[in-house]
């Protein structure tokens, strides 16, 4: 799926349309990486560690560097790495049946998708802690009120909401738009890289680290009971 995207988000900046639209189907948004490719590694822990951060970091890179209007449509849950991908979208919309939550230290994980940068701009130091550091899980309301998401719609009129809020769009200058964005991120795309970069060389070490997997055999013990 990483690869899939990074070849959607390619082909989707040289098409002619102005903005390209990331939404999940069915009833969640999305539920994150699957934790059980931690168990199917075989061979050197640290060329499959390694392997995952390259793949990782270019994921990420793909949404630091996309030209284009990227509005994210959260039709619900979220968990992991698409709650932290949201700060890299220019405008994120969700249903009221959304929710949020980054379980990185109930994992012994670490945060990504620049997250440890954009989360304290978005939403102020101590809440991005709460939220990044504690594993808070938090409502779409919550997520409007700390800035994340611009607008909660119903869940049953979701998708039609979302349309009718882009309806402007065919009489909007594609340029303007692109151009307003170029000005803004070009001011911190270097800033965006090297948070990237130094978010996959922390997974490096905590992928390889005895707590992430005694956190993740945790975790799967739990989800074995239920």
């Amino acid at each position: 799926m990483y690869t899939d995207i990074i070849s959607a988000l390619k082909e989707a900046s040289s098409s002619e349309a102005a903005v390209t639209i990331l939404s999940g189907k069915g009833d969640y948004f999305s539920s994150g990486n699957d934790l059980g490719n931690f168990a199917a590694v075989q061979g050197d822990l640290s060329i499959a560690a390694k392997d995952a951060a390259e793949l990782l970091r270019e994921f990420v890179a793909a949404f630091i560097d996309f030209p284009k209007i990227l509005v994210a449509a959260v039709n619900g849950p979220a968990f992991g790495i698409p709650v932290t991908l949201l700060g890299l979208c220019d405008v994120v919309y969700a249903s009221d049946k959304a929710t949020f939550q980054t379980p990185f230290s109930m994992l012994g994980q670490s945060p990504e998708g620049c997250s440890t940068y954009l989360f304290p701009k978005i939403m102020g130091y101590s809440k991005a802690n709460e939220i990044l550091l504690f594993s808070k899980k938090f409502t779409a309301a919550e997520a409007k009120e700390l800035g994340l998401v611009s607008e909660v719609f119903p869940h049953e009129t979701f998708q039609e909401d979302v349309r009718k809020k882009l309806a402007f769009l065919p009489e909007a200058s594609k340029n303007s738009m692109i151009y307003a964005k170029e000005l803004n991120r070009n001011l911190e795309r270097s800033i965006l890289h090297k948070t990237n970069e130094a978010e996959c060389e922390r997974l490096i070490e905590r992928w390889q680290s005895p707590d992430c997997m005694e956190a993740l055999m945790r975790f799967f013990q739990r989800k074995s009971k239920l």
